[in-house]
């Protein structure tokens, strides 16, 4: 009665398709519980995560021998792991940085690090195609080129080749430059604040926009034309 779960030398069709309907609920179960982040963005965690779930939840479906217990208890485990690292990430910038890589710089105001398309080993013609991509095809009118986390690359125009808009209108265009993150969930990120200044200057800075203390802040950018974008954290209800 239940070979569809123990397996069976010659396990009926029926007993693939049951097997079938039960993996598709499980891992459709799997992405609900982790949320849809391991959908939207693939980061190398994600990608772990998604291979050695599809090779242990695969191979019942092509093997009637095998029993559905042991798969099912490793993907269990698999998936725990996963969403306890996920976790631990959102809550801990520091070991978030160990998990997950920095984004990359390829293009520096308007000049290709050629160094940097070496390191990650992207070719001149893949820069190009994902700057034709993102309508940027033009090289005079990049200002920076960030390969992301995801593996996609993102692009920063220079100010006088974006859309204006009505604060625009009759100003001469400054560079905003790329974006830095200096605090971040309530903690400095060091290596970034040393680019620019000083931990006390940064105190001062977020002193000036009526923040005490730097654990009030979800959230500080700083561009390289001096503009300042901060997030404070939201109260707990």
């Amino acid at each position: 009665m239940f070979e569809f779960w123990v397996g069976a030398e010659e396990l009926p069709i029926y007993g693939f398709l049951i097997r079938g309907i039960i993996i598709y609920l499980y891992i459709f179960f799997f992405v609900k519980v982790l949320g849809q982040r391991s959908m939207s963005s693939i980061d190398p965690l994600d990608f772990i995560f998604g291979v050695v779930i599809g090779d242990i939840l695969g191979a019942p479906l092509t093997d009637g021998d095998l029993s559905m217990t042991g798969p099912v208890c490793s993907a269990a485990v698999i998936a725990s792991l996963h969403f306890a690292l996920s976790l631990i990430a959102l809550k801990t910038p520091r070991f978030r940085r160990v998990i997950e890589e920095e984004p990359i710089i390829l293009i520096q105001h308007g000049k290709i690090l050629n160094k940097q398309l070496k390191k990650t080993r992207v070719t001149i013609e893949q820069l190009m195609m994902d700057l034709r991509l993102k309508d940027a095809s033009n090289l005079n009118e990049v200002d920076y080129a960030i390969l992301e986390l995801n593996g996609q690359i993102s692009v920063i125009k220079k100010n006088a080749f974006q859309a204006l808009t009505p604060q625009d209108i009759g100003k001469t265009p400054s560079r905003s430059g790329y974006p830095s993150v200096l605090i971040e969930d309530g903690e400095v990120v060091i290596e970034n604040v040393q680019k620019m200044g000083t931990v006390e200057q940064i105190r001062l800075l977020i002193n000036k926009y009526g923040y005490e203390h730097v654990e009030d802040i979800f959230l500080m950018i700083w561009h390289e034309n001096g503009e300042v974008y901060i997030s404070p954290k939201q109260k707990q209800t």
